[in-house]
């Protein structure tokens, strides 16, 4: 429901800055950063929270508080009282739940599936956004339409609602933790990092994950002043480019599981975030004209599809490896970099485009891009298999540290 009504919102709220409040390219990549800086500024913290407090609770409540931030832009706007810094506020307030909600809701998904369907469970997971993102930008386009940007975000105000609802009907296990194994803020801090960042295979797919990123949003944020301003393909030309993206997320969901047992983790990683970089490609070259929707489509097509296969493979083998109790500080750790990257990408390509040229933006972009991905590819996550057991990581020097950074806290 809500990855529905999310469709919704990503479009209009792109319109509603670029066109309704007139923004230039660095205010739509501010606009954009203005959600992400809470991953940059709380993610640690928010991976210590969710480890330390029963799962479904917090997400139904982080749900329930989107809806409200998001239920106010409209009012806002119907007052006349919506600004560029306003729409930073309420997205950053947003931020702050989104990341609490998704730390806690992908530490829940390796509660409820055994590890041997972890895959298939998160590929099913990531198809069930993508199907609602294939129908929900064309929607947005033909309802932004109608009523106009501001209001469509009430749509997603209302699925926000309706998915917290629904989460609270859920039947599962959501054990209490153990509040006699709770240290010290720091050191479970210290635990986490140690973890991702000295993990012999979970460090390089992190530090890749988090360019991948930063250069993926200076093309996400450049394309759409790029082809509104330069393309010309129009809002119902944008729902549309967003569409194909969702179709290529379902479909790479699809094989996932198919192409990891035949590649297995590594080399799967490796060669579709390639093909995730390179799938830009027809973008960067796109010209003004009847073939530019389609190049647009093809490349979102291209980068989804890339990532709807090595998504699922990558999320499932980090919670194989990862002990349940450090899961939560893991998920938010690399998320919140991740997305952090986000909120320094965003700005940062619209100052390339506004100083430069859209164009040499999303050259930066793309080849950046490549740049990770062929660093990932000579790192040790080429030895990366389905086979690694949560039992290898004791000898492992991240397992060590964070050992050591638990005596420390102790200490």
């Amino acid at each position: 429901m809500s990855a529905f009504g999310s469709q919704v919102t990503g479009l209009a709220l792109q319109i509603l800055t670029a066109v309704a409040l007139s923004a230039s390219a660095t205010e739509v990549g501010i606009v954009n950063a203005a959600r992400w800086v809470p991953y940059l500024l709380f993610g640690l913290v928010a991976g210590v929270v969710v480890d330390r407090c029963r799962r479904k609770p917090m997400m139904v409540g982080t749900d329930l508080a989107r809806a409200v931030l998001l239920g106010a832009i409209p009012v806002l706007y119907a007052l006349d009282q919506l600004s560029i810094p306003a729409l930073c506020l309420f997205l950053f307030a947003f931020g702050v739940m989104s990341l609490l909600f998704e730390a806690a809701n992908q530490s829940y998904v390796a509660q409820l599936v055994p590890k041997e369907l972890l895959n298939a469970g998160y590929a099913r997971v990531e198809q069930a956004g993508a199907v609602a993102g294939s129908t929900g930008p064309l929607i947005a386009g033909v309802l932004i339409k109608i009523v106009g940007a501001p209001f469509a975000v009430l749509v997603d105000a209302l699925t926000y609602l309706m998915s917290g609802l629904l989460l609270a009907s859920v039947k599962a296990p959501d054990p209490v933790p153990d509040r006699g194994a709770r240290r010290s803020l720091g050191s479970e801090l210290r635990e986490g990092l140690a973890w991702v960042y000295r993990h012999r295979t979970l460090a390089s797919i992190a530090l890749t994950s988090h360019a991948m990123l930063l250069f993926n949003s200076m093309v996400s944020t450049v394309f759409v002043v790029f082809a509104l301003r330069e393309l010309k393909i129009g809002e119902f030309g944008l729902g549309a480019t967003y569409a194909f993206a969702s179709v290529g997320a379902v479909l790479g969901g699809a094989l996932s599981g198919r192409v990891a047992r035949r590649l297995d983790v590594g080399a799967t990683l490796i060669a579709f975030r390639l093909l995730a970089a390179i799938g830009w490609l027809p973008l960067v070259l796109a010209e003004r004209g009847p073939w530019a929707l389609a190049a647009v489509s093809l490349a979102f097509f291209l980068v989804s599809l890339a990532i709807g296969i090595e998504s699922p493979v990558e999320m499932s083998y980090r919670q194989a490896v990862t002990p349940d109790r450090l899961r939560g500080r893991m998920n938010a750790t690399i998320r919140s970099m991740n997305w952090g990257m986000v909120a320094v990408g965003a700005p940062l390509g619209g100052v390339l485009a506004d100083q430069v040229s859209y164009r040499f933006a999303l050259w930066i972009g793309l080849s950046g891009a490549v740049i990770q991905a062929l660093a990932l590819a000579v790192s040790r996550t080429r030895g990366a298999r389905t086979a690694d057991e949560l039992d290898s990581s004791a000898s492992d020097p991240a397992c060590h540290a964070a050992e050591a950074a638990d005596r420390d806290g102790r200490d």
